[in-house]
């Protein structure tokens, strides 16, 4: 079931959006070479209760930390670890979740470690700039397949591959809401989008294959070629004026 949001709630999914951004900010600016992905972890987790919010991610499913930290092939759900050091030419990605009076925000992004490649830098830039060509078709009168179908046709143009296995999805009272937002699709198919819907958009785009697997951790999913991957995510609003994001802060 699509849960539309009236405007007090749109209030406070804004507020658990506004904490949720300035934790991957907090995260971002912790990033350097010989930082451990525990440390970047505990930044994200002290940030969002300072706030009164709670880490959405803690205990999700079992999920042992506040933010998954995925570095290099790693494409989603790292679990952060005093054993992880970054070092110069690592791609991080940060995806965080806070829970504010009930309602979350969700967000992620792919941080640079240092001085990186330049083909790490194209990915980071176009799974980025995927996220925008989505944006551009949401509407009320857009379906969920032309979202899909920005994304993915942006990444293929630019040589690079989406991951099918995970998708975007909605968001609200529940960090995972219907309906399912996949980063692939054909235009002008699939539910249509309604005013009041909250969605969250996250292109996972990787430089090699599609293919994915998941660790014996039961978490961590990676590249099967062992290629880069990048991630960027925002909870955005459907509204009469557009989309509004609910989560972007810089």
């Amino acid at each position: 079931m699509i849960h539309l949001k009236n405007q007090s709630q749109l209030a406070l999914m804004r507020d658990a959006g506004k904490i949720t951004g300035e934790a991957i900010l907090a995260a971002g600016e912790a990033i350097k070479p010989g930082v451990t992905t525990a440390h970047i972890d505990h930044v994200i987790r002290t940030y969002i209760e300072k706030c009164g919010a709670t880490p959405t991610f803690l205990g999700y499913g079992g999920f042992p930390a506040s933010a998954c930290v995925s570095v290099n092939d790693e494409v989603i759900h790292g679990i952060p670890s005093q054993l992880r050091v970054l070092k110069e030419g690592d791609i991080v990605k940060i995806d965080v979740g806070a829970c504010y009076r009930g309602y979350n925000g969700d967000s992620a992004r792919t941080f640079a470690v240092g001085k990186i490649s330049d083909e790490a830098a194209r990915l980071i830039r176009v799974t980025e700039e995927s996220f925008y060509e989505a944006l551009k078709v949401i509407n009320e009168s857009a379906r969920i397949g032309d979202i899909g179908h920005a994304v993915e046709s942006h990444c293929v143009r630019n040589g690079f591959s989406v991951v099918r296995r995970y998708v975007g999805h909605g968001v609200g009272a529940e960090l995972h809401e219907d309906p399912e937002v996949p980063n692939f699709g054909a235009a002008g198919h699939g539910i249509r989008l309604m005013r009041g819907m909250t969605i969250a958009v996250e292109p996972m785009v990787n430089a090699g294959a599609a293919a994915v697997y998941e660790l014996p951790d039961g978490w961590t999913v990676k590249t099967k070629d062992g290629s880069l991957s990048a991630h960027y995510e925002h909870s955005i609003a459907v509204t009469d004026n557009g989309p509004e994001l609910l989560t972007k802060v810089d």
